[in-house]
């Protein structure tokens, strides 16, 4: 598909305001639309970042292929996505549990409400924040959990939150000082912050290159490594306390790193590429996807 959206040029480093860019990688929306976008890397700090974005960025959200929206994906991708959300689901809650045996959690990005609803079940004080209307409207109907749009996070009391989560949300918000800022002022002086985002130094990223599906320009504007995402939450009094690995996300990552690559045995490479991704990864705990915890400085 020809480029037919408006673009922004980037003159600004998101992370740490430079402005000397390094050309990183060329690659396309192979999810969507297939229009091509560029990577440029920081001189200064080495973050990634997407350059130029579109100034709209609403129309890369709207496929029922985009399943953290959506409650009815067909075919083996979305029958892995929600096999692994289960398994995410539990997974998560043992983290967070690690750090808080219970009080109430706000998750932003918390698309259609599944993990909400777990926390809630188990006797949490579970809200949400969600852009998506039809994901929010569907949270709020099916589980009756609170889901708001994104700018009441101007409006929640400051200090009154024991757990702030965003599972794979950062790398998709325009700002990202504002959003940490924000969330930093939110939780409570002893409070957790779980953020999930993909991983651009690991290794099944270096092997996909421009067909690493978790690049997903231009949805994707920022692309972390674990030492740009500690050089951001320093600028705002945070701190990381633990970097947990979210293992499974290499196998679903590399089968549609391999879909774009037009491999028809993609199930049988993914999951031989997923493995090995992880064994290499052990190395230095430096895998597909990271949890961070977070906590105030």
């Amino acid at each position: 598909m020809e480029q037919n959206t408006k673009l922004l040029d980037i003159h600004a480093c998101p992370l740490c305001a430079g402005d000397n860019f390094i050309h990183f990688l060329n690659t396309k929306d192979f999810f969507f639309t297939q229009e091509d976008f560029s990577l440029y890397k920081c001189a200064d700090c080495n973050f990634v970042f997407t350059n130029p974005v579109p100034t709209s960025i609403s129309k890369y959200y709207e496929t029922p292929d985009y399943l953290s929206h959506n409650t009815n994906g067909k075919g083996a991708l979305a029958w892995l996505y929600y096999l692994l959300r289960e398994i995410n689901i539990k997974r998560k809650y043992q983290l967070v549990t690690k750090y808080c045996k219970q009080g109430n959690i706000l998750d932003i990005g918390c698309g259609t409400g599944e993990l909400l609803n777990f926390f809630k079940k188990n006797n949490w004080l579970a809200l949400g924040v969600e852009p998506n209307l039809t994901a929010r409207e569907f949270a709020a109907n099916k589980y009756l959990i609170d889901v708001f749009e994104e700018n009441k996070l101007d409006e929640f009391d400051h200090g009154t939150l024991d757990v702030i989560s965003m599972w794979h949300v950062l790398e998709h918000v325009p700002d990202l000082h504002r959003r940490l800022s924000k969330v930093s002022k939110l939780l409570k002086d002893d409070g957790t912050i779980f953020i999930a985002v993909p991983n651009i130094d690991s290794p099944d990223s270096k092997k996909y290159k421009k067909y690493w599906s978790a690049l997903d320009v231009p949805r994707h504007l920022y692309h972390f490594t674990p030492a740009t995402f500690e050089h951001l939450i320093s600028k705002h009094q945070l701190k990381l306390v633990h970097a947990e690995p979210m293992k499974f996300d290499s196998y679903y990552v590399s089968m549609l790193s391999e879909k774009y690559l037009k491999n028809r045995l993609y199930f049988l490479s993914a999951s031989y590429y997923g493995y090995l991704s992880n064994l290499k990864a052990k190395r230095n705990n430096n895998y597909s996807s990271m949890i961070f915890v977070v906590k105030k400085d």
